[in-house]
């Protein structure tokens, strides 16, 4: 059971505060009955809730893929830059976040919800996430220089990289799958082997792969058979 006001104010109605006024002058309904009572009770499951005759679906956790343009920072606020919230429509009393981080000027993939143990689960360095990113570069990567993925590739700081695999499409375009997320580590891999990332776009996290009907800066919520696959 939650609070009328609460369930209100999660759903984008207003603030707690606004909510309260909604319900008190008698726009809610709860089965069928004007509630003005802002600590009535509801079943967010199975009572239904209306608003000035509009069904709310209350869904504790949301899990929304994003195709992440260029531009935008990976975070919930910046004092500079436009974040990927932005780009998420009606839901700014949600508590959402991104669960992990794409540069600024990396696009695709990027999983934004509320839900903090799956973002654990997704990030947890113990879990080894296959993260899958195309990307085109300047430089060149021989035949030796490749097989450096597969062995772990050493960055600037000493870090030894685990094995990643590297999917050749041309002189100087790939896919490469890395099972970590250091920073700016794929940029920071191809800059270890004399090569420049140009262009990096994340194409799959996890289980999880871009839609390729999402233009960059679109979204839409996961689907059932999606959800399965990570939770």
């Amino acid at each position: 059971m939650i609070r009328l006001d609460k369930i209100l104010a999660h759903s984008g109605y207003g603030s707690r505060k606004e909510v309260k006024e909604l319900i008190r002058k008698g726009f809610v309904m709860v089965n069928g009955e004007i509630i003005t009572d802002d600590d009535f009770k509801v079943d967010e499951i199975n009572d239904e809730i209306t608003i000035a005759d509009s069904t709310i679906k209350y869904e504790k956790n949301i899990y929304i893929m994003l195709n992440k343009p260029d531009g935008y920072i990976s975070a919930t606020y910046d004092n500079h830059d436009p974040i990927v919230l932005d780009l998420i429509e009606g839901y700014e009393k949600r508590n959402l976040f991104p669960v992990g981080r794409l540069d600024k000027d990396t696009v695709g993939l990027l999983l934004i919800t509320n839900d903090g143990d799956l973002a654990h689960r997704m990030l947890s360095p113990k879990k080894h996430v296959d993260k899958t990113y195309y990307l085109k570069f300047e430089g060149e990567l021989t035949l030796d220089k490749i097989s450096k993925f597969q062995e772990g590739i050493i960055l600037d700081d000493g870090y030894l990289c685990m094995p990643a695999s590297y999917n050749r499409i041309n002189n100087n375009e790939g896919i490469l799958t890395i099972k970590e997320g250091k920073y700016h580590q794929v940029k920071r891999m191809l800059e270890a082997l004399d090569c420049k990332v140009t262009y990096l776009k994340r194409i799959s996290f996890g289980p999880l792969t871009l839609d390729e009907n999402l233009q960059e800066g679109e979204y839409r919520f996961l689907t059932d058979e999606e959800l399965k696959l990570i939770l």
